[in-house]
């Protein structure tokens, strides 16, 4: 396989008797998932950008250029791990994520591939609770590009005899992942009888999801990355707001709320429902650290920046 220093290079014999594994989009959350697997694996992270290979090597993963966008740049993707994690996101326009496409040609022979989708592939369920057998139906071009990632990555699955699971994920927190600079700016959440269900999951859990996913889940699989918790997205801002001890975000109707706020941030305040993670504890035997944003919350301590939530 061709390469080189500045662009990332196979490890040495030594390494290579490790099981490899390809972290695609190796941002906070793939570091995390690195954390965890450790020096039992051959670790490899794709970043579109120089400047993070220093902090992926620190991690123990072996830093590879590859830009998605690019399908020339992905060559040395090729053959290189038998095991997938999908992290990138696609593109920011469009009902079609052209990157996973790119991806899954360049790939070749792969064992299995986790996926980590979005709730938002569900469109507004009403609040309902809905397990993972809910149709998708998509209402935003966000959810439109992640659900023809899931049908592209299906397909190829099939193809290629690779197990493939996904993770339909909702908003992601942490320390460095909480709408902070949203309420200190006062931008307004909805009225309480006006609101809608939101989801969420600490990065840590998700990280250690995937890793459960890599290792158990079943061929063809979606499973819901989420915690217990059955909050609104107004109380959601609370608990933040007070555990931080900042003044609440003032709610307004709808219609006033859509002409503060950017069309991207409104959309997610269109959806609404409730994810049931039962299968997720049964299949893939998790047990989350974090089973409700309050228990995130307690291990957290500011400063702490804004993050866009996934739905």
């Amino acid at each position: 396989m061709r390469g080189d220093q500045n662009h990332g290079t196979p490890p040495d014999g030594h390494k290579l008797a490790r099981p490899r594994i390809l972290i695609v989009g190796c941002g906070d959350v793939g570091l995390r998932i690195a954390q965890l697997l450790g020096p039992r694996y051959a670790l490899f992270g794709t970043t579109r950008q120089h400047s993070q290979f220093e902090r992926l090597r620190n991690a123990g993963v072996r830093p590879i250029h590859a830009d998605l966008d690019d399908p020339n740049s992905l060559w040395r993707l090729r053959g290189l791990a038998r095991s997938v994690i999908h992290l990138a996101p696609p593109p920011l326009s469009g009902r079609h994520d052209t990157r996973t496409r790119h991806l899954v040609c360049a790939l070749g022979r792969v064992q299995r591939l986790v996926y980590i989708s979005t709730s938002g592939v569900y469109g507004d369920c009403g609040g309902a609770l809905i397990d993972e057998t809910h149709w998708p139906r998509p209402e935003s071009e966000r959810g439109m590009r992640r659900l023809d990632a899931e049908r592209t990555l299906r397909h190829w699955a099939r193809q290629s005899g690779a197990q493939l699971s996904i993770l339909r994920v909702p908003g992601i927190y942490a320390g460095e992942r909480l709408p902070i600079a949203r309420i200190k700016s006062r931008t307004p959440a909805l009225l309480e009888e006006e609101d809608v269900y939101t989801n969420h999951i600490h990065a840590d859990d998700l990280a250690r999801i995937s890793v459960a996913a890599l290792q158990r889940g079943a061929p063809q699989r979606v499973y819901h990355a989420s915690d217990d918790s059955r909050l609104r997205m107004g109380d959601y801002f609370d608990l933040v707001a007070d555990h931080f001890a900042l003044e609440r975000a003032p709610r307004v109707g709808r219609a006033l709320l859509a002409a503060r706020v950017s069309e991207a941030s409104y959309s997610f305040m269109r959806e609404s429902r409730r994810l049931d993670n039962t299968r997720l504890k049964a299949e893939l035997a998790v047990t989350l650290h974090y089973p409700e944003v309050r228990d995130g919350l307690r291990a957290l301590t500011p400063p702490c920046v804004e993050v866009t939530a996934r739905g």
